[in-house]
């Protein structure tokens, strides 16, 4: 099976979220997408960050009801930092029968480049870029590399820190939310 590795905090999740993961899943030779939920860095203080099990919690909730979407905790468990090389490696090893592919923005593969061991991720991985609004460029060494595909996904310029301010300023994001996440935020009380 080839798996997309779609990695984020998902502070909440989304609808674009879930749009690009769900188009990636239909409309290319991926056959499941796993949302791996980054744990919070215990080096970083951002009290707008919840907790790793709430932002879970939330994950799991919006891909339910997609049978090629799923959520992963893997990387609760991995020492910290922890670097994207060492989720593939790890990966690689519990599920040998599996391929692992990387899902990014095309703002991230302006700075793959600087990634702990890029190369070797190259070497090893297909990378599935979908587009992005965002200043720079790409560098010259990953134009036309056989391991990057360059996917004509819908842009979603829906952020979780715009979310995450509107809910605090008390304005309605429903619309942008997976309900049964907004009906989990809001029980919670999240971001208020």
């Amino acid at each position: 099976m080839k798996i997309g590795l779609y990695f984020g905090t998902f502070n909440p999740i989304h609808i674009g979220h879930l749009t690009i993961a769900n188009h990636l899943a239909e409309h290319s030779d991926l056959d499941k997408i796993w949302f791996v939920v980054t744990p919070h860095s215990p080096f970083k203080k951002k009290s707008t960050l919840l907790d790793n099990r709430q932002r879970y919690e939330m994950v799991y909730r919006a891909t339910k009801e997609y049978k090629k979407l799923e959520p992963s905790d893997i990387e609760f468990n991995l020492p910290q930092p922890n670097y994207t090389i060492n989720t593939l490696t790890y990966l690689q090893e519990k599920y040998p029968h599996h391929e692992f592919a990387l899902i990014m923005g095309e703002d991230n593969l302006k700075s793959f480049h600087k990634w702990k061991n890029y190369e070797l991720i190259l070497n090893h991985h297909d990378i599935y870029v979908y587009p992005r609004i965002s200043e720079g460029k790409i560098e010259t060494q990953f134009d036309n590399h056989n391991k990057i595909h360059k996917i004509n996904a819908p842009i979603m310029e829906l952020s979780s820190t715009f979310l995450r301010k509107s809910i605090k300023d008390g304005k309605n994001v429903r619309p942008m939310l997976p309900e049964n996440v907004w009906e989990y935020l809001d029980e919670m009380n999240f971001y208020r």
